[in-house]
């Protein structure tokens, strides 16, 4: 006959061995980091993600004690380098510099990701909010106002064209938004990134664009293109003397993306604390604030846990304008 086990033996057994994998787990946590962290980003060297990471790069590889590297796997609006970081190991050393383009957009804009934006990654730090700019050329379309703007377009319907960084960006989504919110009829152009969507309203082939603050500072201070309104709830400190659209002319709108960074799903919480206080840590130094506010960005400081639900709330948000826009990509 085999005899039955001991129901508290059982226990004392599942308890010890509780205890045992959770000090194991305490001192991975406490050794971390031991080597040096991978931070991926879906975008060029030289975008705003770039931007925002090198920014970020020696305050943070000073509070964690260890060397940063910046990694570069841009493609299919950003799902190459999320589904790399998805699949990798949940060691607290491969991040990704996430968007709302990645973690937002995306989720309804394709018809079929390779990861689950909400189950395969663990929302880790915010870094800034990243305002949009009505850009345009003053010899293409010669006004001085989001006024006058949409009053010059709603007289010449479908004459003005307007470019993007891609279909279903930020960029083309926040103009979508202003269209409806205005009641225009413009043309979409959409060109393969920013520089070249910059290049072509520089050019005149097409008349304006809803872009980065950042990525237009250079080509506005050199009197290139004209500025008539941020996407801001609040004005910033890049371009003080450019309103917000919504107290121009559009009371209540609002259309801007985030950056932050998430790991795969299942890191260990004291590591991402770990993580999430060396970036507020960075984001408090007044230089570095300095830095990203005349960038055309918004220090954001967030919890995991509320960082987590403002990508739920964003997600939902964005998933609204995708689906109002008609934008799809296979």
């Amino acid at each position: 006959m085999i005899p039955m086990p001991n129901p508290r033996a059982i226990g004392r057994f599942l308890l010890t061995l509780f205890v045992a994998t959770a000090g194991v787990s305490t001192a991975l946590a406490q050794a971390w980091p031991s080597k040096p962290i991978e931070i991926f980003m879906g975008f060029p060297a030289g975008s705003g993600v770039d931007v925002v990471a090198r920014t970020l790069l020696e305050p943070l590889q000073k509070s964690l004690g260890t060397a940063i590297v910046l990694e570069y796997k841009p493609g299919a609006g950003g799902n190459v380098a999320s589904e790399h970081v998805a699949r990798s190991r949940p060691d607290g050393y491969t991040l990704l510099l996430g968007t709302a383009a990645t973690h937002g957009i995306n989720a309804a804009l394709y018809s079929r990701l390779p990861f689950d934006v909400e189950a395969d990654f663990t929302p880790i730090a915010s870094l800034v909010d990243v305002s949009n700019v009505l850009t345009i050329n003053p010899n293409v379309i010669d006004v001085r106002s989001v006024k006058e703007f949409i009053d010059k377009v709603k007289a010449n319907p479908g004459k003005y064209n307007y470019a993007s960084t891609g279909n279903g960006t930020g960029t083309h989504l926040a103009f979508a938004e202003f269209n409806a919110k205005a009641g225009l009829d413009m043309v979409h152009i959409p060109y393969k990134g920013g520089p070249e969507a910059l290049q072509a309203v520089i050019a005149g082939d097409v008349c304006c664009i809803f872009n980065q603050v950042q990525t237009v500072l250079g080509q506005y201070r050199a009197g290139k293109v004209r500025l008539l309104g941020v996407t801001t709830r609040q004005r910033i400190g890049a371009v003080p003397d450019v309103p917000t659209i919504a107290e121009a002319a559009l009371p209540g709108f609002e259309s801007y993306t985030w950056f932050g960074l998430f790991g795969p799903k299942g890191i260990d919480p004291q590591v991402v604390a770990k993580i999430n206080a060396a970036v507020r840590g960075a984001l408090e130094q007044p230089a570095i604030r300095q830095r990203f506010i005349e960038s055309g960005n918004t220090p954001r400081i967030e919890t995991p846990e509320q960082f987590a639900m403002t990508v739920k709330a964003d997600r939902a948000k964005w998933s609204g304008v995708v689906k109002a826009s008609g934008a799809k990509v296979d």
